[in-house]
């Protein structure tokens, strides 16, 4: 690395900034990174992504520092340019850190998808959506229940969630429910990875997305197609065959508000309108312009966001806790889950308010995330958080509670009270649907 290097800092969120690193930075003698800064995700800040993952030009890895002292860091480390690298943030968001980032002296930097998204071996789909919380998920499992009907053996791949130790959590191979435990999965990684497992199928995930993708292209239980799992609205890190983007009409406009979901929605094969059985028609109409206006080309697909309730006897007349995934309600800045949806069709006499019960990390995401209402966020990025979430539970003065999170909840965090879960599922209405778009992409392989 010569000393004319410019100096770059990623701003990140133990995601997307690792992984423009490990693709365009990691053996570039032309560039020095000498941080990463962490938001969004508590305890991220204060590591070090390690040598090992980091390469030969960092023998003592680089340091991870908090997004706040990102002015501080620019003039004491001498930055030359600062590389923006994490997702669902509005455009003021982004801009405003580009300002700061400007004024302190430094360049201001995304990276497209062309210095980023790796090719594939196989055949790869990949799922993202203008905002967390749109539907990513259900969307992914229905395309992998299609393929396997089908009798294709797809592998998953997960949108990074290194909470952990990195080097450890370099290659992850999930296969199992057991295999959670073994790699110490949080509950939000257990949200992503689990309903794969359920089902049927593999799937991978950790830190290093070109190292993943070879060992999913040759999984020892075989591989027909990549599925790329994205997560929240970021655009895939390999480069598609098939490029879905869902859409939520309970955020209408948000599609081309927030970075990078409206890259999502630009690059778009196939765009999802997910909720359309309990979203406003009006909202509906402004998402569908929305789409015409940035990708006319895109194939529209009308879905609903379907619920089954393991025992509605426990929400019809009763006070219930509404339990629904966290990233969703956090940086999602979702105030209506399927919890809240199967608890007002259920009959529920009341939805209790958790956050005056609310003790340690889950009051505090309260005090960060004012705006998340009357609904509990299904928060464990460690050990602290799950106690706190389980003491919060058995604080909240309630009947009974209703789980709409991914995941078995009650298998990981105790619940002293009757409890529930939520089911929710992806329904194409009408045409074109899944089944089309997929026999089309099928029918390319042959």
């Amino acid at each position: 690395m010569s000393n004319s290097a410019r100096k770059i800092i990623i701003i990140g969120a133990a995601g997307r900034d690792f992984h423009n690193f490990n693709t365009f930075y990691r053996d570039n003698p032309a560039y020095k990174v000498v941080a990463f800064t962490a938001a969004q995700i508590p305890d991220i800040a204060g590591r070090k992504y390690p040598a090992s993952l980091a390469g030969g030009l960092y023998p003592d890895g680089i340091p991870i520092y908090e997004q706040k002292d990102l002015e501080k860091l620019i003039k004491d480390l001498d930055a030359d340019e600062c590389v923006f690298a994490y997702s669902d943030v509005t455009y003021n968001t982004v801009m405003g850190i580009g300002a700061m980032v400007n004024a302190a002296g430094a360049d201001f930097t995304l990276l497209g998808h062309k210095n980023t998204m790796i090719k594939s071996n196989k055949p790869l789909i990949a799922v993202g959506a203008s905002r967390t919380g749109c539907g990513k998920s259900q969307t992914s499992r229905r395309i992998v229940e299609i393929l396997m009907q089908k009798g294709l053996k797809v592998i998953a791949i997960r949108h990074p969630m290194p909470y952990g130790d990195l080097e450890a959590q370099k290659v992850q191979r999930f296969a199992v429910i057991d295999d959670l435990k073994k790699h110490n999965c949080t509950i939000e990684e257990m949200e992503e990875y689990e309903p794969h497992i359920t089902r049927g199928n593999v799937i991978y995930a950790g830190v290093d997305y070109e190292a993943i993708l070879r060992a999913a292209e040759n999984d020892p239980d075989g591989c027909d197609v990549i599925l790329w799992d994205g997560g929240n609205n970021d655009f895939p890190f390999y480069k598609p065959d098939l490029m879905i983007t869902v859409t939520d009409p309970h955020r209408p406009g948000h599609e081309l508000a927030y970075y990078p979901g409206e890259v999502t929605a630009r690059i778009a094969d196939v765009i999802v309108i997910n909720k359309i059985d309990s979203a406003d028609f009006a909202n509906i109409l402004a998402v569908r312009e929305n789409i015409a206006r940035v990708n006319p080309g895109a194939v529209v697909i009308d879905a609903a966001s379907t619920i089954s309730v393991e025992d509605p006897a426990l929400i019809k007349g009763k006070r219930v806790l509404v339990i629904e995934d966290g990233p969703t309600l956090t940086h999602g800045e979702m105030k209506i889950g399927a919890g809240v949806v199967a608890a007002k069709r259920f009959g529920a006499a009341e939805i209790i308010d958790p956050r005056p019960f609310a003790v340690g990390k889950l009051a505090e995401t309260y005090r960060i995330y004012p705006n998340i209402g009357t609904l509990l966020p299904a928060m464990g990025y460690g050990e602290e958080q799950m106690r706190d979430l389980t003491a919060t539970i058995e604080a909240v003065d309630c009947d009974a509670v209703v789980i709409a999170t991914p995941i078995d909840l009650g298998r990981v965090v105790k619940i002293n009270k009757p409890h529930t879960r939520v089911e929710y599922s992806l329904q194409e209405i009408g045409k074109p649907d899944m089944e089309d778009v997929l026999a089309d992409f099928v029918k390319g392989l042959k």
